[in-house]
Order: C-alpha cells, then sequence, then structure tokens
C-alpha cells in the first residue's frame, strides 16, 4: 500500500515539474484554456528550436493565470514602446505639447531683417511643410520680405547623437531607422519624421523612364531614375536606395504599364538641415528671400520668438505612434524624458528616467536590459511576466484611456485604428476585442496587450517569440494563442 502511495505521488511530481508553464493557484475556471495553450505550444512546428516567453494575467487582479518561461529575458521588438509610452505619459502628461519657433535678433528695415533666422526645433517628430507654410506666412503678415542673414538651424535641445546604440547599419536609409533630431520633418500625416515619400508610378508607354513622386517635394535630394516601364506582363521590381551620408537616392529596375503605383519611405541624411530647407522653401513660397546661407546653429540668448508652432497633444501624437510602430516617436520621447527630468535629451538621460517611471508601475527592471525606446535593438531584454505587470498597473493610472486608446485593434481596417492589426484576427472573437502592440524584427515576433474574453472577463497577455527561423510565422502563432483566450 505505501509503495503505492509512493508512486502516486512520484506520478504527481513528475507531471507538475512537466507543465512548468501553468500557475496552479489560478488554474480555477483556466483548466481548459491551459491546456490549449500547452498543447499549441508543444506541439507547433515552428517553436521547435525557438523560444516563447508567454505570461497572461487577469487584468482585474493582476494574479497570473498563465506563465510559460514569463521570467526570461526575451527581446521584445516593439513591445518595447508599452514602457516607452507609459513613461513619456507619467513624465510628460497626455496634454504635452512639442513647440517649434522662429526667432531673429536683428532689426526690421524696410521690409528686411538685418542678420539671421532662426528655426528652432524642440523634439517635434509631427511637423509637416504645411506647418512651415503657415509659419512663413505669419512671418509675411510681419511685413519681413526679405532676411538679410542666414537662415539657421538650431536643433540643440537634444544632443547630436543620431542614432540609437545597436542600429542595425541596413537600417540607416529606411524610414523607421531614420535620424533622430529635435528639428525634424514629416512627409505625410504617418509622420514617418526624418523621411521622404518616393511614390515610383509607370511612364506613359514601355521604354519610358518611371514617373517619380517625392513627398514633400524638395530640392533637399537628388534623384538618380534609372528604372524604366515595362508591358504589362513584365516584372514589378523596383528598388529605391539613398546612398549612404548623402541625398541622392536611385531608382532602379521595371515597373509594368498601367499598375500601382511602387511606395518607399527613405530616411534622409542630416533631418535638421532638411526641415531648414523646407522652412526656407515655405518662406520662399510667401516671397520672403534669403539672402544668406542655411545652415545650423544655436539661437542667441538676445533672440526674440517670432512665431512658433505647436503639435497635438501627447495623447493624440500617441496614436500614430503605437498603432503604426514608429521609431522615431519612440526614440524622441526617451530624449524628451530626458531633457524634462534630467536637462539631457540624450538616450543615456532618457533611459534612465525610463527605468525610474516603470520601476513605479512594479516593473522589475534589474530584470532587464533596455537599450532603447523602440526596440529595435536586438540588445533589449525583458521577461513577459514584466510587460504584464506593467500592462496591469497602467490600468488605474488618469492617462490610462490615451494609453489604451493608442493599441492598434485586431481586425478594424481604418489604419489610425487598427494599425498594425487592422488585417489581423478578424474573426468575430477577436474582432475589435484585442488591443494589443504588435512588434518584429529580424527572428523575434511579439503581441502584447488586451483581449476581451467570450466570458466577458478582460485578459492581460504577453507573448514573446524568439529564434524563429521566420518571424512571420510568429504572427500566426500569437493570433491562434490569443484566439484560444478570446474563446475563454
Amino acid at each position: 500500500m505505501m509503495k503505492r502511495i509512493k508512486f502516486s505521488i512520484l506520478i504527481l511530481i513528475i507531471f507538475f515539474a512537466a507543465v512548468p508553464c501553468i500557475h496552479v493557484n489560478a488554474m480555477y475556471g483556466h483548466e481548459n484554456m491551459v491546456q490549449q495553450l500547452n498543447q499549441l505550444i508543444q506541439n507547433e512546428p515552428d517553436l521547435q528550436g525557438a523560444i516563447a516567453g508567454i505570461s497572461i494575467r487577469s487584468a482585474a487582479s493582476g494574479e497570473i493565470i498563465y506563465d510559460h518561461q514569463g521570467d526570461v529575458r526575451l527581446r521584445p521588438a516593439s513591445n518595447m514602446k508599452l514602457l516607452t509610452a507609459a513613461a513619456a505619459l507619467n513624465v510628460l502628461g497626455e496634454n504635452y505639447r512639442f513647440k517649434t519657433e522662429v526667432l531673429s535678433d536683428a532689426p526690421l528695415k524696410k521690409q528686411t531683417l538685418e542678420g539671421n533666422l532662426y528655426l528652432k526645433g524642440n523634439g517635434d517628430p509631427t511637423l509637416l511643410k504645411s506647418d512651415f507654410d503657415k509659419m512663413a506666412f505669419e512671418i509675411k503678415k510681419l511685413g519681413i520680405k526679405r532676411v538679410k542673414g542666414n537662415l539657421v538651424g538650431d536643433d540643440s535641445h537634444f544632443d547630436s547623437v543620431r542614432y540609437s546604440l545597436d542600429l542595425p547599419w541596413s537600417d540607416e536609409t529606411t524610414y523607421y531607422g531614420a535620424q533622430i533630431s529635435a528639428l525634424t520633418a514629416s512627409p505625410t500625416v504617418d509622420y514617418n519624421s526624418g523621411s521622404v515619400r518616393v511614390k515610383v508610378k509607370p511612364g506613359t508607354k514601355s521604354g519610358d523612364n518611371v514617373e517619380v513622386e517625392i513627398t514633400p517635394k524638395t530640392n533637399y535630394l537628388k534623384i538618380i531614375n534609372q528604372a524604366v516601364t515595362v508591358e504589362a506582363d513584365g516584372k514589378k521590381e523596383i528598388k529605391v536606395e539613398r546612398e549612404h551620408a548623402k541625398n541622392t537616392i536611385t531608382i532602379e529596375g521595371s515597373i509594368p504599364e498601367k499598375t500601382k503605383a511602387v511606395t518607399e519611405w527613405i530616411g534622409v541624411w542630416d533631418p535638421t538641415r532638411y526641415a531648414t530647407t523646407l522652412f526656407n522653401q515655405s518662406l520662399s513660397k510667401q516671397g520672403i528671400t534669403v539672402s544668406g546661407k542655411i545652415k545650423v546653429g544655436s539661437v542667441p540668448d538676445t533672440a526674440n520668438v517670432v512665431t512658433n508652432h505647436q503639435s497635438m497633444p501627447l495623447s493624440e501624437l500617441l496614436v500614430p505612434f503605437m498603432k503604426l510602430s514608429n521609431n522615431g516617436h519612440a526614440e524622441v520621447l526617451i530624449k524628451e524624458i530626458g531633457k524634462v527630468v534630467k536637462g539631457e535629451g540624450s538616450w543615456d538621460k532618457g533611459l534612465a528616467v525610463m527605468e525610474t517611471e516603470v520601476a513605479k508601475f512594479g516593473v522589475n527592471t534589474k530584470t532587464m536590459v533596455i537599450r532603447d525606446g523602440s526596440g529595435i535593438s536586438h540588445v533589449d531584454l525583458i521577461p513577459a511576466n514584466q510587460i504584464t505587470q506593467l500592462l496591469f498597473a497602467v490600468q488605474k493610472e488618469k492617462w490610462f484611456s490615451a494609453y489604451l486608446h493608442s493599441l492598434p485593434m485586431a481586425g478594424i481596417p481604418d489604419k489610425m485604428v487598427g494599425g498594425s492589426l487592422r488585417n489581423r484576427m478578424k474573426n468575430p472573437s477577436t474582432l475589435g476585442k484585442v488591443k494589443a502592440k504588435t512588434g518584429s524584427i529580424s527572428t523575434v515576433s511579439s503581441l502584447s496587450g488586451y483581449v476581451t474574453t467570450k466570458s466577458g472577463q478582460t485578459l492581460i497577455f504577453s507573448i514573446l517569440l524568439n529564434n524563429l527561423i521566420n518571424d512571420e510565422n510568429g504572427k500566426k502563432i500569437e493570433d491562434r494563442l490569443v484566439q484560444l483566450l478570446a474563446n475563454t
């Protein structure tokens, strides 16, 4: 009899040792879900040889319901932005706005400004050409028709380090790897700061060069068009590349007649000079001539504000930032919280502030490696349990509604609502019921957020998949895992 009891105890020990992912105290009522999650993880071919960190909590109590390697440090990709957004809201507040100023210390004589005009950036990543147009119009209204000196762009609000520590060199010319400056510009209302949009259309007939449209229209870049239009059944293969350390964009390849345009966003070299050049174009449009040169420098202490522009509030800026996973916004916010709290707009100071802020939400930053605000680094490491802890704790903050609103919503086609989840999880059980941040870098896919289940409860989840052969397949796995939660 005693042998049987000992044998039974041994079997139970082996069973629970083999299922380390279950948080036993929270199993009640979720046994079926736990079993299905375990089966999916164990049987999914794309997870063989990969690492999955999964954490699921009750949104009501914060209790961990399911934990599969939830304390293992993994690369979060753009799930890092969940920490950045929370820290920025906590430091800056949801009504925070970035200010861009035009200043001068020169006298105005007979419609001529007898000196320099300064454009000072303070971190706004959402400046459009239309905003420069408005500022130029305000200057025209003051009676200024000529600037005798130089047009000087001032980006000294942040340090001069343009790239985060681990940004891959291959990302340098991409919009998601664009240089970070306190004075920059965006081409469209997607607000990909520090970049231009390049649209390549077929010519009128086969053999013609393709048509190239740059937004915003600017002479800041040199375009070398080597791509051709081919017959309707020809190959559509367009390559758009910027030369390193220059603003020369080469377009190569072919596009068939009467086919849809190819659109790329390219990060510019020196966003400060880019923004200042756009402002100079706006001045010229208003009939204001700058006699001197476009330069980069600092506003003298004696200068007075001529006009200014304020950005949308942070609560609104969070929408393109989080829904479209904008890396530039993330790094600007890191530098801005460093500037506000420690007086220095740098990654070092900003990341130190972010760690301090997220620790206020019970997040154990000693278990993490944080190298940037966007998650583009392959050195960033965060445990899934720490992400769900953050997502649980921020629910009580007064700015939580803005935070939640910024998350992509499953299956909703509107880009500024569905965001990076607009083409995922469209079935009725998940459509509009999943609000979560996506993430993707080479070999990594991640998804963390909130799901409303069939039973009406809200679950918090974090899924970090690392060492994948194909990170696109990771998104299918995430969707299946979240589907199981939704059906609970």
